[in-house]
């Protein structure tokens, strides 16, 4: 039962309550986003080329920010402010256009939503809660891949912080609308009416495997050691009561040292990505037996690490269609950045006619992925490294067929690269040398990610050609090929 509270009592316990402190943790009604109504031109602002000013359409006040994104872009704005740790904000703005989204960064912090509104102003709103070390935050607002002039007005971020001062003279620059995500852009005549939304760009393009269910190495101490703040959590896994989310099918999702480990990275400004299926099961997606209980486990995992990125490994059978029903459902309510790994049939076909097909029912019903061929196990002739060029360049192809409408910049930033270090199962050896080759490739296609089997093996433990979860096989030293991939800039 509510217990109802009179207007003047409520009113004198906010006013006491606020001038004793009591609602410390959470933000008070204050807006610290500098020139958030654009009234002062793109002043606190930093943004894109394209981004200006404009005096029509306006939410609110005499002017509102325009920008449009290129095809290779999506035109962001952005501003960072000053934060208290340990506190909860508010942030909102009025916009028009396809597909705008509005969100924050910082260290714990991942906020975003998004609306396709058309020419009518629709008000985003999304909230977050600082961590404990979190002392700012970055606001941004942007539009999509080649979607057209998209509008932002009247941005509010409630809460006690800083505003950064506003600059006299704007200087916008390409700089500030980085390599977009490794994800698909929104195809209209591929999908005339997406049920989703794109993944926002995210600033997720290097992130190794991480065996979470060993307990070395740790995600701080990998970060101690490298600087990398981002990694793949594999895997989320059916635990034996069936559709119930667990790591390794046998660690609790909720584990203490597990999620311990992911709030001490986030809190350093990393972030997780979470991986399902992989090489032996069981799959949620085959023991979760609908398309809701899939998307209610896949939730379950996100909302247990705090994170939006979710790669689904597929080396078995699965429901295509409820996979993917599940998918396409996840991205429409949360924006999520979803990648699907897959397998390489060889070196000149690329992945196998199953995940053809598993791609092609994705394109069909508009669900934007990244598609991330596992570089390893697979027949081929010649250089190692070279054969791996060669399968991310028949994937290329394959994709090619599957978005016809995508340009060739389009499918490179949605492909993703993960080889196996050192000794792969099956007798391929990928040497740094190899390693320094895909990075090459990468770097110069500008594709959208790079991964690896496996950070727990990154070390020169077993160098004579030892096939171990626990080292690599060749002789190396610790973390080198961590340190070889985190080169890769997007």
């Amino acid at each position: 039962m509510r217990k109802i509270v009179g207007a003047g009592t409520a009113a004198s316990l906010a006013l006491a309550a606020l001038l004793t402190g009591a609602f410390t943790g959470t933000a008070r009604a204050a807006n610290i986003a500098a020139n958030p109504g654009f009234e002062s031109g793109l002043s606190g602002w930093t943004c894109a080329p394209t981004a200006q000013a404009v005096s029509s359409p306006v939410h609110g006040g005499s002017r509102a920010l325009s920008a449009t994104p290129a095809g290779n872009d999506y035109a962001r704005c952005q501003q960072t402010i000053t934060v208290k740790p340990s506190t909860t904000y508010a942030l909102s703005a009025w916009v028009q256009g396809n597909y705008v989204f509005l969100g924050a960064t910082g260290a714990g912090v991942e906020a975003q939503t998004w609306a396709s509104p058309g020419s009518a102003w629709s008000r985003l709103a999304t909230s977050f809660t600082t961590g404990s070390a979190t002392t700012s935050v970055t606001v941004y607002v942007n539009g999509w891949y080649g979607q057209g002039t998209y509008y932002a007005d009247d941005v509010v971020l409630d809460g006690p912080g800083t505003a950064p001062s506003p600059s006299p003279s704007p200087s916008p620059s390409p700089s500030v609308s980085p390599s977009p995500s490794p994800s698909a852009s929104p195809s209209p005549s591929a999908s005339p009416s997406p049920s989703g939304p794109p993944p926002n760009p995210g600033s997720i393009t290097f992130a190794p495997y991480v065996d979470i269910t060993m307990t070395t190495p740790s995600l701080v101490s990998a970060y101690t050691a490298t600087g990398v703040k981002n990694y793949t959590l594999a895997f989320a896994l059916g635990d034996s009561t069936g559709c119930n989310p667990a790591w390794g099918g046998t660690i609790p999702i909720g584990d203490a040292r597990i999620v311990g480990d992911v709030k001490g990275l986030q809190a350093r400004g990393g972030q997780v990505i979470v991986a399902t299926g992989g090489a032996v099961g069981p799959y949620l997606e085959h023991t979760c037996g609908t398309s809701a209980a899939l998307l209610a486990a896949y939730k379950k995992v996100l909302d247990t690490v705090g994170s939006n990125y979710l790669d689904v490994d597929v080396e078995a059978a699965i429901d295509i269609a409820k996979v993917n029903t599940a998918l396409r459902q996840l991205q429409a309510e949360r924006g999520t950045v979803i990648s699907y790994t897959l397998r390489v049939q060889g070196q000149d076909y690329g992945v196998d006619p199953f995940s053809v097909q598993i791609l092609q029912d994705a394109a069909a019903r508009g669900l934007n992925v990244l598609v991330n061929p596992m570089l390893m196990d697979f027949g081929y002739s010649g250089a190692w490294g070279a054969a791996m060029v060669g399968a991310a360049n028949a994937t290329v192809a394959q994709m090619k067929q599957i978005w016809p409408s995508k340009t060739d910049a389009q499918i490179k930033r949605m492909l993703g690269l993960t080889p196996m270090i050192g000794k792969n199962d099956t007798g391929q050896v990928t040497y740094q040398a190899d390693a320094r080759t895909l990075l090459s490739y990468a770097q110069a296609g500008h594709v959208g990610r790079i991964g690896f089997w496996s950070v727990g093996r990154d070390n020169g433990g077993c160098p004579n050609g030892t096939l171990s979860p626990t080292c690599s096989g060749v002789s190396q030293s610790a973390y080198e090929f961590t340190n070889i991939f985190k080169a890769f800039t997007g």
